[in-house]
């Protein structure tokens, strides 16, 4: 009998520990969901608006599509076409090609330029600051398209400042030498965003470095190629990822100054895609192209950071 209770008590003891054990796991439980709940929303559009399209992209890429009957498999055909037989597909990587490789290395340079003009103590500097980061807000919009393309035409502001000393301009978007040139200002007139990363980069520089230098005589020149720079190589590394990026999906400039014209000189990749897509209604083609960009710019960026290792320097890995 006193065996039975004691086997009974024991019993009833664990199957307290046991229900007091799970109410953490339980209240954990409980407060995960309600974390789960949150972010459902942004779940859900994530599988909804990203990656479903990005699936449904990729089975159409395989297919002859013309958004209007059903698509036909083709398996590689678009690809193959796309890398043999599709002249304008070759010309828009070397204007794409053209425009990153020249257009992102000035706006950081310009973008460094101004952040460090900037890098100073004075009185309404940061009203400048504020007023040199407006392009980049508006750069990519309509209106400033639209007024590019006024600037730079044949009655603009640019040929009318070049009458004053006596040359004619010619219509510098329409031209087959210059309409790349012309976007590939405008861009560089976008460092707002560049400009305000270094600037912040610039600020957390200790001062200390500076007059260490030149206590050992060092110049302005070689302050900013001995201290600047291998500070700010974490910063440049960024911002040299993000232009990348942006450069390759470059549309709104090209599709609304020039229109991929004259003789195809600024016509972009993504203009290229959208005109396939939209124009034409091939979307299973534009949908291979879309995803030959996907690898290209993963490639790209794939590049810059297995070169990060030579050159971007980080503080906590003592300058190495």
């Amino acid at each position: 009998m006193r065996m039975h209770q004691a086997k009974r008590s024991e019993y009833i003891g664990l199957e307290r520990n046991t229900k007091e054990g799970s109410k953490p796991i339980l209240r954990e439980l409980k407060r995960n969901m309600i974390a789960y709940a949150f972010i459902s929303p942004w779940f859900i559009g994530f599988l909804v608006f990203i990656i479903g399209p990005m699936l449904a992209s990729l089975y159409f890429s395989f297919t002859q599509y013309d958004m209007l009957s059903k698509p036909s498999w083709i398996g590689l055909d678009n690809y193959v076409k796309m890398l043999t037989d599709d002249k304008r597909f070759i010309t828009a990587l070397k204007v794409t090609f053209t425009f990153v490789f020249v257009s992102v290395p000035l706006k950081l340079a310009f973008a460094l330029l101004i952040a460090m003009l900037f890098n100073v103590d004075r009185r309404g500097v940061s009203v400048y600051r504020t007023l040199y980061y407006v392009p980049s807000i508006l750069g990519g919009s309509v209106a400033v398209a639209v007024m590019w393309k006024q600037l730079f035409g044949s009655k603009g502001a640019v040929n009318a400042l070049l009458g004053i000393v006596g040359i004619k301009g010619t219509s510098w978007v329409a031209s087959p030498d210059f309409a790349l040139w012309t976007l590939i200002l405008l861009v560089i007139w976008q460092f707002g965003s560049p400009m305000l990363i270094f600037l912040a980069g610039l600020k957390q520089i200790p001062h200390e470095l500076y007059e260490a230098s030149k206590m050992d005589g060092a110049g302005a020149w070689m302050r900013f190629f001995r201290v600047t720079l291998p500070m700010l190589t974490p910063i440049i590394f960024f911002n040299l990822v993000m232009q990348t990026i942006g450069g390759f999906m470059t549309f709104t400039q090209s599709f609304l100054i020039t229109a991929g014209g004259p003789l195809d000189t600024t016509l972009f990749y993504a203009v290229y895609l959208y005109e396939t897509a939209f124009t034409h209604f091939q979307m299973g083609y534009a949908s291979a192209m879309a995803w030959v960009l996907l690898i290209i710019v993963a490639l790209f960026t794939g590049l810059i950071f297995k070169s990060a290792a030579s050159w971007v320097h980080y503080e906590s890995e003592g300058g190495k």
